[in-house]
């Protein structure tokens, strides 16, 4: 062979060789992007949480926190191989298995759903629970969401199919105050710290409360793990060592919450968290802290709720076989001393 051309053929070759490597070095030692479904929501605050305490620089991570304001669209964004986990709920792993999609959550936040259903002041009078929902306009962050989940739930409770009521998707925080007080929905689902703000200023009342262990069995029948950490199945085979220290930083993080006071874990914060109400902030996380797990592990009954739940309205996941052991692993968490 011309020496010319094998010396071509080599640089082609050694060339090849480097860009086939390239992908590899840059998942080894590259930047996570983590989509949160909301990333100022108190049931999501762990994600930022763990930034600020510096716990993700600790395991010599480089992750992006980034935000999309429900959590069906972060979902997406990890479907779409965007981002390499999400913070969102974990009864998407459920709906999703249906689907033929494998997500897994890794570390659960939230044992209950830390939701509050909430009714405008003017249409309370004749809003008294969700058996009136008939012929009202229902707000929630985003359709095919866990808000819109909960929300068919909650009515189909009370006999109530999703075809007897309006759904409207407002988002959170400031636009789903916008959508209450402009009287373009008559209730919807929030969390903290928005269910507080709108109790103070008396635009709203709770007409369903899932914040506490007790109000959430009484509204879903049980423990409703929510807020957690989730993966593509595919990602989490071939990223285990990334996936043990997202775990220990989170759980790390939860036990930060469980051992600091809400104000001291609000000094961690950002300000513009909480803008000029610092106390009304405190005041929201206060309310929020008995939603937050301990540890990180997925509790005893959960994935059976979720799914009971989403096959009560869901024609996806009902009388579907459901494999809840490939939903969720305690692999991690339970690793972290």
């Amino acid at each position: 062979m011309n020496k010319n051309i094998r010396r071509t053929l080599l640089s082609l070759a050694v060339a090849g060789a480097t860009f086939a490597a390239l992908p590899g070095q840059a998942l080894a030692a590259g930047k996570i992007t983590i989509m949160v479904g909301g990333i100022t929501k108190m049931v999501y605050l762990p994600a930022k949480l763990a930034d600020q305490l510096g716990y993700f620089k600790e395991e010599g991570l480089d992750v992006e926190l980034q935000s999309q304001p429900a959590g069906v669209d972060a979902e997406n964004e990890l479907l779409a191989g965007a981002v390499q986990a999400v913070v969102g709920f974990y009864d998407h792993a459920i709906d999703l298995q249906t689907k033929g999609k494998e997500i897994t959550a890794i570390t659960i936040f939230g044992q209950v759903p830390g939701e509050v259903e909430l009714v405008s002041t003017k249409a309370a009078p004749n809003f008294k629970s969700m058996a009136d929902a008939k012929g009202k306009t229902l707000g929630v962050t985003g359709l095919g969401s866990s808000t819109n989940f909960l929300t068919q739930y909650l009515a189909s409770r009370h006999g109530i199919t999703s075809k007897e009521f309006s759904v409207l998707p407002v988002g959170a925080d400031n636009t789903f105050i916008a959508a209450m007080k402009q009287g373009r929905i008559d209730a919807g689902m929030t969390t903290e710290p928005t269910a507080s703000l709108m109790l103070k200023t008396g635009d709203a009342q709770v007409l369903v409360d899932m914040r506490t262990v007790e109000g959430t069995v009484k509204a879903l029948g049980g423990l409703y793990p929510a807020s957690s950490l989730y993966v593509q199945r595919s990602w989490l085979n071939s990223h285990k060592d990334e996936a043990q220290k997202l775990a220990r930083a989170f759980v790390k993080t939860l036990r930060f919450i469980h051992t600091h006071t809400a104000e001291q874990i609000a000094d961690k914060m950002p300000k513009d968290y909480y803008g000029n109400n610092r106390a009304l902030y405190v005041q929201a996380l206060n309310n929020s802290l008995p939603m937050y797990s301990v540890d990180g592990k997925m509790p005893k009954g959960g994935p059976e709720t979720v799914l009971s739940v989403l096959s009560g309205f869901n024609p996806n996941v009902k009388g579907k076989h459901v494999d809840l052991s490939k939903t969720y692993t305690d692999e991690f968490v339970n690793q972290v001393k």
